[in-house]
């Protein structure tokens, strides 16, 4: 196992801690919907306005804010500068970048349902992203999703989920993201 470099230490001491509402959707696992990926009827039946349930946490550390601004170039004040954002930011402290929450997605986020019997699963892209509220340095974030829907491709089952995050105990989501993958049917 190779040896962490100090400035990685902060997501060793920070890891992915199950929420209560993941231990209970563990608990209930077995009765998770499974549906094969071109059972087109099937996926857009377990379609819903309604959001699944909170899935596993993650807390949001400033070296982790400090890290994404370094790979991005994006170091805006707000997120690095914790003496000038506790002062002048109208957050009262660092916040992280909205892509950085963003890239928590696929850490976060659990589909609503089991998808099966496909090849591949594809990022096919976004229908919409919205940035709703701050994330703060130090928020513990979460996320849930739903289905939107499925539509028949030439190259397979296109299915339309959406998902937002939130820093846990806040009323408002970070974000909402309405995200598309393309399912296609195993090669050979």
């Amino acid at each position: 196992m190779p040896v962490l470099s100090r400035r990685h230490e902060a997501y060793v001491a920070s890891p992915v801690r199950p929420s209560r509402t993941m231990v209970a959707r563990n608990r209930k696992e077995n009765r998770m919907t499974s549906v094969a990926f071109d059972d087109i009827d099937a996926i857009n039946a377990l379609a819903s306005e309604t959001f699944g349930e909170w899935g596993s946490t993650i807390v949001v550390t400033q070296q982790m804010i400090n890290d994404f601004a370094e790979l991005t170039g994006d170091r805006q004040w707000i997120h690095v500068d914790v003496e000038r954002s506790i002062k002048e930011s109208p957050f009262g402290g660092p916040v992280a970048h909205g892509f950085l929450t963003l890239s928590l997605m696929p850490k976060l986020v659990t589909m609503p349902v089991s998808v099966t019997g496909f090849g591949s699963a594809v990022n096919y892209g976004a229908e919409s992203l919205r940035f709703l509220s701050p994330v703060p340095a130090g928020a513990e974030v979460h996320a849930r999703s739903r289905v939107v829907r499925a539509d028949a491709k030439p190259k397979g089952t296109l299915i339309t989920t959406e998902a937002e995050i939130g820093a846990v105990g806040s009323e408002r989501p970070a974000l909402l993201y309405r995200m598309q993958v393309l399912y296609t049917p195993k090669r050979g």
